[in-house]
């Protein structure tokens, strides 16, 4: 059974934001901007991206 997966790319620069939203946007495994990642779509993964909306833009996989 496959999970669903949704893509997740950086598309503002972490300079100037919270030291929490920093370490957010690495744990979501992100690093420069444009850098994309295929993440299990989960509930953890979920409030991840909700805390740094603003910072990243989300797509299905």
């Amino acid at each position: 059974m496959a999970q669903n997966q949704i893509k997740v790319t950086l598309v503002r620069s972490v300079i100037g934001t919270k030291k929490s939203h920093r370490a957010t946007v690495r744990g979501l495994g992100l690093r420069g901007l444009n850098s994309s990642r295929v993440l299990v779509d989960t509930p953890e993964v979920r409030g991840m991206i909700r805390k740094v909306d603003y910072l990243v833009t989300v797509s299905e996989a």
